[in-house]
């Protein structure tokens, strides 16, 4: 009997990949509230807490770490990935409205 589902993945790929997806999903929420309510916002029951800019980095800390732990182990290349980020980022110059660019410095 195999270890592998229908889909071809090992129980540990399947996991990563929620991992991400719940990761990833936790971003998209904190980028909805900071769409809404601006950066400086934090949850009224607890104004003392972190606001949804640090609310922010730690849900995109969170993709990287599950990112980087995909790389390691094997489900895609690092190199492929940050490859493709630096070609968005050229087509993004082309195509945004309100971005000032710095000059992205090849390698």
């Amino acid at each position: 009997m195999s270890n592998r589902h229908f889909n071809g993945l090992t129980p540990a790929e399947a996991e990563r990949l929620a991992i991400l997806a719940e990761e990833c999903g936790e971003a998209v929420q904190i980028i909805g509230k900071i769409l809404r309510h601006g950066y400086r916002s934090y949850h009224p029951d607890d104004p003392n807490g972190p606001d949804n800019r640090a609310m922010l980095v730690k849900e995109l800390g969170d993709v990287h770490c599950v990112m980087d732990l995909m790389a390691e182990l094997g489900d895609f290349n690092g190199a492929d990935v940050h490859r493709r980020s630096r070609e968005k980022r050229l087509r993004l110059q082309h195509y945004t409205h309100h971005q000032d660019f710095p000059e992205v410095v090849n390698g």
